[in-house]
């Protein structure tokens, strides 16, 4: 298996990636990072994501996934998604889930939630870190393990990972994508 690890999120300036909640709110849906997401999810061999987590875009039912849930424990296929692949990962590794899926080299979109991204967090390659700075989210769903305790920024630097320069993806509302890289 030859797989290139990208993570995904846009958060809030308190770094929460959904309301208190869990959802998604419209503050934190921009149009260029909507079109950023989905051309990356595009270029995409898997998409990785918890049962909270769905990126809901046109071609969301072509694309391969893993969906993490603890409600299955072999490996199946989700009933309402063919091209979804339900996974426990206490019962089933990641090669073993890739290879279920039928998918064995390429790049690995992981897309949230927080349990799902930290699962993965010594894999990434390539960290893509949107950030709303006028938009907070009181109470909300930090997007890692960890925050608001710690910030995004803390928790990826923790894991080894240096940001890059910053893209520019809707500047009416100063939201932009920084990749966070691993270093060495």
């Amino acid at each position: 298996m030859s797989f290139r690890f990208e993570g995904y999120v846009i958060v809030s300036a308190d770094g929460m990636l959904a309301d208190a909640d869990r959802v998604m709110p419209g503050s934190l849906k921009f149009e260029g990072d909507k079109l950023f997401f989905e051309q990356a999810l595009d270029r995409a061999a898997l998409i990785v994501h918890g049962r909270h987590s769905h990126e809901g875009q046109p071609n969301s039912p072509k694309r391969k996934r893993l969906i993490l849930t603890r409600k299955v424990k072999p490996l199946t296929v989700d009933p309402e998604m063919p091209n979804a692949t339900l996974w426990n990962p206490e019962h089933a590794s990641f090669a073993e889930a890739c290879a279920f899926a039928d998918v064995a080299s390429g790049t690995v979109a992981i897309i949230g939630g927080p349990v799902v991204f930290d699962l993965f967090m010594d894999r990434y390659d390539t960290f893509w870190l949107s950030e709303a700075p006028r938009v907070r989210l009181a109470g909300g769903e930090g997007c890692f393990v960890g925050v608001p305790e710690r910030t995004p920024h803390e928790v990826l630097a923790a894991h080894g990972m240096k940001p890059g320069a910053p893209f520019v993806l809707d500047a009416a509302h100063g939201v932009t994508v920084t990749p966070w890289r691993r270093v060495g």
